[in-house]
């Protein structure tokens, strides 16, 4: 059976809830997160009950870790820095305990698991074939999943060539029973690429295969909760546009 993959949900619930009834819908037996649940978005409890409640695993995020105190926000965005503190202000016990209890990377059926890469499961974002060759590099699994930079899309290396990688669209499948590859489904909750609907992926590791989705939400509601709330302005025009 498929296994669905979020990423960066970003305490969006309009958009996590949306992913969760698309998943569904697909017959996905299973869901792996790939982290960020909490940051820039108004509903950081409640994405978190949802992904305690549905995914089988869930790692640590950058800003997982920064809200926990695990990690500075020196690097971070005044954007990020602002929803960071709001939600530290925020959140409830029993979800900074959650989030205290991840780890940035892992691994299931022999697929490496990383919030950012398996150079640094916290911090890069791949978007280039020269990233993305040295990590093929440093991964010791044929097979890794990333989150973090927002963007779905895919880099491969067959074996004897150079490695190569493309964003991807809804529908879109690759075959991945050859080669080493790095996958990134996009996001859930802030999606980066010019597509503002929630994005995931559903993951086929007996046939060797990766489908990806993407799925309408209430984008307005979600912006309506963060302009509530006081979270900065920007945080909610972005998601109109996917950027």
């Amino acid at each position: 059976m498929p296994t669905a993959i979020v990423s960066d949900v970003h305490g969006n619930r309009h958009a996590f809830e949306a992913a969760l009834a698309d998943i569904e819908r697909a017959g996905c037996d299973r869901i792996w997160c790939l982290g960020d649940l909490v940051g820039y978005g108004a509903d950081p409890d409640a994405c978190v009950a949802l992904a305690r409640q549905h995914a089988e695993l869930c790692l640590a995020g950058n800003h997982d870790l920064a809200v926990t105190g695990a990690l500075p926000v020196d690097d971070f965005s005044a954007w990020a820095h602002a929803a960071t503190e709001w939600t530290k202000g925020t959140i409830k016990p029993e979800t900074l305990e959650y989030l205290q209890s991840l780890k940035p990377n892992d691994e299931r059926d022999g697929v490496g698991l990383y919030h950012a890469s398996p150079r640094d499961p916290v911090w890069e974002y791949v978007l280039s074939a020269q990233q993305a060759a040295e990590c093929l590099d440093a991964q010791p699994q044929r097979v890794a999943l990333i989150g973090h930079s927002h963007v779905a899309l895919s880099f491969s290396r067959p074996e004897g060539a150079l490695a190569g990688g493309q964003t991807r669209q809804d529908g879109e499948t690759v075959e991945i029973d050859s080669g080493e590859w790095l996958i990134n489904p996009g996001s859930v909750g802030q999606p980066r690429d010019g597509d503002p609907r929630a994005a995931w992926l559903e993951l086929d590791v007996a046939a060797g295969r990766a489908t990806y989705h993407r799925v309408e939400y209430d984008v307005e509601g979600a912006g309506a909760v963060i302009r509530e709330v006081g979270l900065p302005e920007g945080l909610a025009e972005r998601l109109r546009y996917g950027q």
